[in-house]
């Protein structure tokens, strides 16, 4: 039960963002792949954002990953659906797959990447790879040698998350282990998309 792939363009630039209108500059500036992650508000303005984030990345052909609320990404035809591990264990899985959606796993540790691997995602994500301030640390970092180690085994996309800035994305890029880097502050400059930045975090994936 292996869930559609992603394409043959690598993911590339994954930024995850918590507001539709962070979506346009983004692919404005050629990013591909991005997420919508949204937290603390009521039900009603998620399913808003959730219409919106799909509406604009379908008329951009970019692939929008939908973080947790899987139902409404079902319901919404979604490109895909993002899951923590503790989501996978609440989420029908059998029902995203029969509707088609692609789906993203996050793991942090060896034992995690198995559960992932046993449901044949579309892709799988590792970290947090450096120290983070985006979200409270549960886990220690997972580092660049355990990335490469742990990459080595995972015959899926890996998306390498966590603490990824402009300053050292060449270093997790030269491992050859990520078809995606995804980054929050990363693109970001006062909470709103830095282009300049973009730009540069783009060109990196090109040399």
């Amino acid at each position: 039960m292996r869930f559609k792939d992603c394409g043959d363009i690598p993911l590339g630039l994954y930024p995850v963002v918590d507001d539709y209108k962070k979506l346009l500059p983004l692919y404005q500036e050629g990013v591909t792949t991005a997420q919508l992650r949204i937290k603390n508000r009521d039900i009603e303005q998620i399913e808003d954002e959730i219409i919106k984030a799909i509406d604009i990345s379908n008329r951009f052909n970019a692939r929008l990953f939908i973080n947790d609320y899987w139902e409404l990404a079902i319901k919404h035809k979604a490109y895909g659906i993002h899951l923590g591990q503790e989501d996978i264990q609440e989420a029908n899985i059998d029902a995203i797959y029969k509707a088609g959606i692609r789906l993203g796993i996050s793991t942090h540790t060896t034992d995690e990447i198995k559960i992932a691997l046993d449901i044949e995602p579309s892709y799988v994500a590792i970290g947090p790879i450096y120290e983070t301030t985006s979200k409270k640390m549960v886990y220690n970092p997972v580092g660049i040698e355990d990335l490469k180690r742990w990459g080595s085994s995972v015959d899926y996309p890996i998306v390498a998350i966590g603490g990824i800035d402009i300053d050292n994305i060449k270093v997790v890029l030269d491992t050859n282990m990520a078809d995606g880097i995804a980054m929050i502050g990363g693109v970001l400059s006062e909470d709103e998309v830095d282009r300049d930045r973009v730009k540069a975090l783009l060109k990196c994936f090109k040399i």
